[in-house]
């Protein structure tokens, strides 16, 4: 039985009807809740010029000198101004709404505030994002890293100097979490990091960061170097040796004899002598009877308690190359 053609002009017209209406129906909720989603996802804003109407010199929270500082050559394509990079929001996050005010007439944060009250993670994140080279290889489970330490704690980065990156300022920012280094650093033997005064000054011939480095350094303390003594090595060349006549805690680890920072005894040692060397040297013979304060003014004068004490004699410490030298003194 053949339709006829009415009947069959009908049924296709329903069928593409329905077919419509059922695909608008489906694709409406779906739809709009793509357009929601978009619409509830950060917009980066205009740029800087925008920012700037609020962040310039003068104002409340200024970020201008940030144009002084490398980040803001915009000739350099990693820049975070350099074209196509979004200015501020490069780092901020896309932060279009921070923008518009409020109807109470408040604005919403932008995206990254870098706050305390914002996840470390989060914060460090927008900078690792571009500073991944060499220098932040061990900064995954380093001491600063497991310790939620924040790159903004320590860097200033809308200052047109940043004082952690300069020698003369650097060992305060440091000083505000490491105050026993800020301790020893203050005694009368100490290395050549700048003083808080002029009086304790050493016209920053030393920074913190010539011996440790803060994103992670292969040795502990996070040390630039493995070990302390390859570490001490770099200034102080001439202790390393090879020696005929070697002394073992020496070529053990200089922190035996040595405090790194500062000591209220001669050449950064650990106590004075001769109880420094009678922690170890403790015969039944020269020189290792214990001595004490009787051997001092006015009780007595004795030479090993007086002077350089053990090193009156013994004046080759660190080892010796003499064929003679078994005892270190010459």
């Amino acid at each position: 039985m053949q339709r006829s053609p009415d009947i069959a002009r009908f049924l296709k017209t329903t069928s593409l009807t329905l077919a419509l209406l059922f695909g608008f129906g489906a694709a409406g909720p779906a739809g709009a809740a793509g357009d929601e989603d978009t619409a509830d996802e950060p917009q980066y804003s205009r740029g800087v010029k925008q920012c700037m109407a609020c962040h310039k010199e003068g104002r409340e929270k200024p970020a201008h000198e940030v144009f002084f500082t490398t980040m803001g050559i915009t000739g350099d394509p990693s820049s975070p101004f350099a074209e196509g990079n979004h200015d501020c929001e490069a780092c901020h996050g896309p932060s279009a709404h921070h923008i518009r005010k409020q109807k109470d007439g408040t604005r919403l944060p932008p995206t990254v505030t870098f706050s305390d009250k914002e996840p470390v993670e989060t914060q460090n994140a927008a900078c690792m994002s571009c500073h991944t080279d060499a220098g932040r290889f061990h900064w995954p489970g380093s001491t600063h890293d497991l310790e939620a330490v924040a790159c903004v704690d320590c860097h200033d980065v809308h200052a047109a100097n940043d004082p952690i990156l300069a020698l003369e300022t650097q060992p305060e920012v440091c000083y505000q979490c490491h105050q026993e280094q800020r301790a020893q650093f203050l005694r009368q033997s100490r290395h050549p990091v700048q003083g808080s005064t002029a009086s304790l000054s050493q016209v920053g011939l030393l920074g913190c960061t010539d011996c440790h480095q803060p994103h992670g350094g292969p040795g502990p303390a996070n040390l630039i170097r493995n070990t302390i003594n390859e570490q001490c090595y770099d200034c102080h060349a001439e202790k390393r040796g090879p020696f005929l006549w070697e002394h073992a805690p020496v070529q053990e680890d200089c922190s035996n004899c040595h405090v790194p920072h500062g000591s209220n005894y001669e050449n950064l040692l650990v106590a004075r002598q001769p109880y420094l060397c009678q922690q170890c040297h403790l015969g039944n013979f020269h020189v290792s009877a214990v001595y004490s304060g009787s051997g001092l003014p006015p009780e007595g004068r004795d030479q090993r308690m007086l002077g350089k004490q053990c090193m009156n004699c013994h004046v080759q410490v660190h080892g010796s190359n003499h064929p003679g030298g078994i005892s270190q003194t010459r």
